[in-house]
């Protein structure tokens, strides 16, 4: 019986490793898309506001901005990450960036994180996920079960950007899990380089 024991905790073992394996296999494989990497200018893409006015990528050269890719206000990490962004908000509003969260839907939720965390910045809305097939940030069947009548199943993969004044990405980074994301004083740091 002893045996039995041990052949089981051994078997068990090579299981655990082959899945640790994996999971750092899947991790690190998760590079950062082509076209967002530091260097590049900012693609050119479009999006809506909260009240549906056309905004355009292009539109933002003049003046710098810190961009997320967010899942959706269902995601309790990126929910934390607003919380985060709230210690850093006034010192990227100084430095004269714009702050703007690339979101799938609905708006009006999303709003709402806003206004309990008492800042302000601009939802630009991927309701098609136009963008994320564009820039490959898609992450399909992303979204939780529950919340697919509301929010369907493909999400955005969350992704964080500095773009300077002339459109060029100077910060870059992409969750390698989708609990994972930078602390906001990256951003701050990325600001100050400019």
């Amino acid at each position: 019986m002893t045996m039995y024991y041990v052949m089981a905790g051994v078997v068990a073992l090579i299981m655990a490793t082959a899945l640790v394996i994996t999971l750092r296999r899947k991790i690190g494989a998760r590079p950062l898309p082509a076209a967002l990497k530091p260097g590049m200018p900012l693609p050119e893409f479009s999006a809506v506001d909260e009240q549906g006015n056309a905004l355009r990528s292009g539109d933002l050269k003049g003046r710098a901005a810190v961009i997320l890719f967010v899942r959706g206000n269902w995601c309790p990490f990126c929910s934390r990450q607003v919380a985060d962004l709230t210690k850093h908000y006034r010192e990227i509003n100084e430095l004269g960036a714009r702050l703007i969260l690339v979101t799938p839907k609905p708006l009006e939720t999303t709003r709402r994180v806003a206004e309990f965390f008492e800042f302000d910045f601009e939802f630009w809305l991927d309701e098609s996920l136009e963008i994320g097939r564009r820039l490959g940030l898609v992450q399909v069947k992303g979204v939780p079960g529950s919340y697919h009548a509301e929010y369907g199943e493909d999400t955005l993969w969350p992704m964080s950007l500095v773009v300077d004044a002339d459109g060029i990405i100077r910060y870059a980074t992409i969750s390698k899990l989708i609990a994972d994301r930078p602390n906001p004083q990256k951003f701050v740091q990325a600001l100050n380089a400019l």
